[in-house]
């Protein structure tokens, strides 16, 4: 029965093939950013209804996300294929999030026409994960507590089936002080600017004493609006990164003091707030990993690299920390091609290659999920690493 399903999973992707890879053209050639992707929704989710998929809109209160279910048999363990369709400003797909979306509906529809197949298919729609975050709200919202496993799988330049990534804390802090004539009468004014640019330094010298996994990036955003004039508001827009969520937040609490005396150094005032929602760290299901890999390679997709921690930031790391969760890379290029957040980048999503490790990557995820759902050990064994982790 499974080496037969298998063979039927694969040829129910090749059946659909055109219909994804239709799907992934579509998104390309109309970009939307996060929270706004309404052709997005549409198109993915009128698919899933002509699959008999039942689709419900609009959940936890993000109007383009998105959960549709299909029971197969008498049910059983609940599958998540999580979808990202948002674009980059500017770019459009550099991300290549046109690619995610439809592999994750592929691989549930190939799955929910199996014969004697018992369990619960989710596609489960995630706005935002360029500005913001959509799956932050879902996991708060309680999306994904009884579902049993999730995957998603990321367009890259390598073959990557356990990495992590950086929780993440998006600060914009806010200085104000007092306008004056910075040449007549500077003794008037308190420079916002300056207290600024004290956070900077402040914030360089900080990182010698941290940990090596920690990463600040800031920019001025507002600074002043004429040179004779002494600024009295400015503001920066940092990110903050570090591998464990907990020391993550120690590293903001010292932020936040040399703020406090950047402000205190020229008299300003200062406050501060969250731009972006929080990205926890990253923590894939090593027994899933491997499990997606076997099928990977079964698929003829073999240079994998070994497991690596990751230097960017995902809202998937917020799903794997409350379900057992992967998140692996297919190679749609090679590393010296294109890098990730580029228009060429873009147009690699559309290209042969794209194209075809799309079909990859629902095939790999089907053939996963079918091994999870058929194996009552494995997914013990699955959720006995979550908890012990």
């Amino acid at each position: 029965m499974s080496k037969d399903a298998k063979k039927a999973i694969l040829n129910n992707v090749d059946i659909i093939a055109d219909d994804i890879l239709d799907i992934s053209r579509k998104l390309k050639e109309n970009p939307e950013i996060g929270f706004k992707e309404c052709k997005a929704l549409k198109w993915l989710t009128e698919y899933l209804e002509n699959k008999n998929f039942n689709v419900e809109k609009s959940i936890a209160g993000l109007e383009t996300s998105f959960r549709a279910r299909y029971v197969c048999g008498n049910g059983g363990p609940k599958i998540a294929f999580l979808c990202e369709y948002d674009a980059l400003p500017e770019i459009g797909h550099g991300c290549g999030h046109n690619l995610i979306a439809p592999s994750s509906v592929g691989a549930a529809v190939a799955l929910s026409t199996i014969e004697d197949l018992s369990a619960e298919l989710l596609v489960i729609g995630c706005p935002g994960e360029e500005n913001g975050g959509g799956k932050v709200i879902l996991t708060e919202k309680g999306v994904f507590n009884d579902v049993d496993i999730a995957m998603i799988v990321h367009p890259a330049t390598v073959n990557l089936t356990y990495s992590t990534s950086l929780a993440l804390d998006a600060i914009e802090f806010t200085f104000k002080g007092r306008t004056a004539h910075a040449s007549s009468m500077p003794e008037k004014g308190i420079n916002a600017l300056d207290s600024t640019i004290f956070l900077f330094n402040g914030l360089n010298a900080l990182r010698q004493h941290l940990k090596d996994d920690v990463r600040i990036h800031g920019i001025i955003s507002e600074g002043g609006q004429a040179p004779n004039v002494v600024p009295d508001k400015a503001v920066a827009k940092f990110y903050f990164r570090a591998k464990e969520r907990s020391y993550l937040n120690e590293t903001v609490e010292k932020a936040y003091n040399v703020a406090r005396g950047a402000a205190l150094m020229t008299g300003a005032e200062v406050t501060w707030r969250k731009f972006e929602l929080s990205n926890d760290n990253l923590r894939p299901n090593r027994r899933l990993a491997r499990v997606f890999e076997k099928n990977l390679k079964k698929i003829g997709i073999k240079d994998i690299l070994p497991p690596q921690d990751g230097g960017g930031s995902t809202d998937m790391g917020n799903v794997s920390q409350v379900i057992p969760a992967i998140h692996p890379y297919i190679a749609i290029g090679e590393e010296n091609e294109f890098i990730s957040h580029s228009r060429e980048f873009a147009d690699a999503t559309v290209a042969p290659r794209g194209q075809q490790e799309l079909i990859s990557a629902a095939k790999a995820m089907a053939l996963t999920a079918f091994d999870v759902v058929s194996d009552k050990e494995l997914l013990k064994e699955i959720k006995k690493e979550f908890k012990e982790e």
